[in-house]
């Protein structure tokens, strides 16, 4: 069996990180992933306080095994939402959209992780600086919110300048993926398009249809004039996106568009005009499985391959 350092830092069986995506990762998903061994993350994005304590009740009336709490910390609610993290000694807290820093002390008192996501090495440096236990160094072929570095160049330059965990990110499906991040130096991997096919997760079919149709070439990088590019999978929103990129329109009248999109897709099933983030392993999704086999099937994969890799004499 495949054990690194992040399965103790975070006592989990296997080095997986479900990402915490918003409107994705709800209790159903998060405790099937943590009940199968790895580390399931709600999404809390922009959702009112009282609807994260529902989603941190329902978890633990399904598992005891940790799981964590993904916060943008651009939502409105930030301050609530980490304050019922520390209430509810959640075990780990991976953020984006910010520094965590004002954050840490309060929830190091009551023994959480704070692990953010990172898409460059000066952040990295910095969250290091800032008392953090370890870094996701995410890169571009991720779904959502992007940086501008991928994952295969990005992932050694962080582990090569910081003395705390990397966990890698982006473009990461199956035991190939799993290995290569572990080669690159990471200690864990954290996935998130992989399981939108989950059984668990509750998106709208029509979501999960996108994906069992998805080709290689069907997500783009929308919004980049904005300032907050995202990767989704190609519909008529990102149409309309480009037209409008392309007359030069003002970044805040297309952040005006973007607004609700998410939750379109996600919850509503609108895959024409909704916000369809997903990464570009979503070409590689062929069935929709249970939590417990994906995880399974990444960690078998892996060992297969291990063992098949030359061996040095």
């Amino acid at each position: 069996m495949i054990r690194t350092e992040l399965c103790d830092l975070l006592g989990i069986k296997y080095p997986i990180i479900q990402g915490g995506m918003a409107w994705v990762s709800t209790a159903e998903l998060v405790a099937a992933v943590s009940e199968a061994g790895g580390m399931g993350v709600i999404g809390s994005g922009q959702a009112p306080p009282e609807w994260l304590e529902e989603q941190v009740a329902k978890i633990r009336t399904i598992t005891d095994k940790p799981f964590g709490v993904n916060v943008m910390l651009m939502s409105p609610y930030a301050d609530q939402v980490m304050e019922i993290v520390a209430r509810e000694r959640i075990p780990v807290v991976t953020t984006g959209a910010g520094n965590p820093g004002k954050y840490i002390p309060k929830l190091k008192e009551v023994g959480t992780k704070v692990i953010p996501v990172v898409p460059s090495v000066a952040l990295a440096k910095r969250m290091e600086r800032s008392g953090v236990d370890a870094v996701i160094a995410e890169g571009g072929e991720s779904g959502g919110h992007i940086g501008e570095q991928n994952t295969m160049p990005l992932v050694p330059q962080v582990v090569d300048v910081v003395n705390i965990p990397v966990i890698a990110a982006g473009g990461i499906f199956d035991g190939r993926g799993f290995v290569a991040a572990l080669a690159l130096g990471a200690v864990g991997v954290q996935m998130g398009t992989r399981f939108m096919s989950a059984s668990e997760c509750v998106i709208h079919d029509n979501v999960k249809q996108s994906l069992l149709k998805a080709k290689d070439r069907d997500t783009v990088v929308s919004g980049r004039s904005t300032g907050h590019p995202v990767r989704v999978i190609k519909n008529k929103l990102t149409k309309r996106f480009e037209e409008l990129e392309s007359l030069n329109t003002p970044a805040e009248e297309l952040e005006k568009m973007g607004v609700g999109k998410l939750r379109a897709a996600m919850v509503d099933g609108d895959v024409d005009y909704g916000s369809v983030m997903a990464g570009q392993v979503s070409g590689m999704i062929k069935e929709i499985q249970p939590a417990k086999d994906i995880i399974e099937e990444i960690i078998k994969g892996a060992e297969e391959i291990i063992k098949r890799l030359p061996q040095g004499r």
